[in-house]
C-alpha cells in the first residue's frame, strides 16, 4: 500500500458561517486561509475548501449499496477505528441526522467497514469509514 497524501477538495456552500460552525466547531477541522468567497478547513490533514456558491448546492441521486441509498456525490476520510466511533459519538450527541445510521457494512466479506453518511448544513454528503484492517481498504 502506498502512503498517503493529503487531498485537496473544493465544494459549493451557501454560507460560510453555516460552514465554519459545522466543520470547524462539529467536526474539529482547524480552519485555514479565508475571504470572503471561501475558507480551508485541515480535515484529518487533507485541504477542503468551502466556497460561497449558492447556486450550485444541490442533494443529488443515490445509488443501492449494501442495502442503503449512497448519495453518489459525497467526499469523507478513512479514520482509525476508535476516531470514527469518537466522531459516531459526537455526532449522536450533538443530534446530527444521518442519511445512513453509522453501522458496519459487508460484514465478513472483503472491504468489511465501518461507515456513515451525513449531510453539512449547505447539503453536501459526507462519509466517513473505518476499517479493523486497513488493507482490505481496496479488498476486492
Amino acid at each position: 500500500m502506498s502512503v498517503p497524501r493529503p487531498f485537496h477538495l473544493a465544494f459549493p456552500v451557501d454560507s460560510l458561517e453555516a460552514a465554519r460552525s459545522f466543520y470547524g466547531a462539529l467536526l474539529g477541522c482547524p480552519e485555514g486561509r479565508s475571504s470572503p468567497e471561501w475558507v480551508d478547513f485541515d480535515l484529518y490533514g487533507h485541504q477542503i475548501v468551502a466556497h460561497l456558491a449558492p447556486g450550485e448546492v444541490m442533494s443529488g441521486p443515490t445509488n443501492p449499496v449494501d442495502g442503503k441509498d449512497v448519495p453518489v456525490r459525497h467526499f469523507g476520510v478513512v479514520l482509525p477505528m476508535a476516531e470514527w466511533e469518537s466522531l459516531a459519538d459526537r455526532l449522536r450527541a450533538a443530534g446530527t441526522r444521518f442519511v445512513i445510521e453509522p453501522h458496519v457494512r459487508f460484514k465478513g466479506e472483503p472491504g468489511e467497514q465501518a461507515t456513515m453518511f451525513f449531510m453539512d448544513p449547505c447539503g453536501n454528503a459526507l462519509e466517513f469509514k473505518a476499517f479493523n484492517d486497513l488493507g482490505q481498504l481496496f479488498a476486492k
